[in-house]
């Protein structure tokens, strides 16, 4: 009888391997999570309006820096462009759902559905084009700005590539996300108030967590080479 070889991805052991996974696992979701949340538009005050999604985005960008830290610009552009294609299937899935008909008793329930998941598809497409330049532009900044400080700095980097990637990508998000269901005024404010948000987010919250998480990867790698 043949002996039937093991499935590799049931045996693998190399932590390695596990980290990577969960890396790339948190960074597709969050990008989906953010696509969502981006159909609600928040308002504070009155003053200042974005888009839910500012929220959980620049988490998205901390673990696209990890990826980039750990993995490489190579590893980090496969799973730029595999986010990419996930948000294409999500776009695809949720329409189809839209066509589908549903029974007269729900028909509240597939009325909100079909709401927020008509809009999806032009966030997604917003987002695709930003989340390309600003997540490509990024991750390409993070290796070019070690290669320049000699690995020294991790937050000269983060908080640097964010800087120039967040212009990429805020600029086109809102303006094809938005442009025709907001005054000029208030998209203005929209761009404005994104960027500098999801900046200060890098700053405060995205780029300690890059640190406690690339410190805390790297003691594994290095234990499981």
């Amino acid at each position: 009888m043949n002996k039937v070889s093991e499935n590799p991805f049931k045996t693998e052991k190399h932590p390695g391997g596990t980290a990577f996974m969960v890396v790339t696992a948190l960074f597709v979701t969050l990008y989906l999570v953010s696509n969502v949340m981006a159909v609600k538009v928040i308002s504070i005050f009155g003053l200042f309006y974005f888009d839910a999604g500012t929220i959980t985005f620049p988490f998205a960008y901390m673990l696209g820096d990890v990826l980039t830290e750990l993995w490489g610009f190579k590893t980090a552009k496969k799973v730029i462009w595999m986010t990419f294609f996930c948000n294409i299937l999500m776009v695809v899935c949720t329409q189809i759902g839209v066509w589908l008909p549903s029974p007269d008793y729900l028909a509240e329930t597939a009325g909100a559905y079909n709401h927020i998941f008509t809009y999806v598809p032009r966030i997604v497409i917003a987002s695709l084009v930003g989340f390309l330049l600003g997540e490509l532009s990024n991750a390409w900044l993070m290796e070019k700005i070690k290669i320049k400080t000699q690995g020294k700095r991790l937050w000269v980097r983060t908080i640097g590539s964010s800087a120039v990637a967040y212009l990429f990508d805020s600029l086109p998000f809102v303006l094809i996300a938005f442009a025709g269901t907001v005054s000029a005024h208030d998209l203005l404010q929209m761009i404005l108030f994104q960027y500098f948000a999801k900046l200060l987010i890098e700053v405060f919250f995205g780029t300690p967590m890059a640190y406690a998480a690339i410190r805390a990867l790297e003691r594994v790698l290095s234990k499981n080479p």
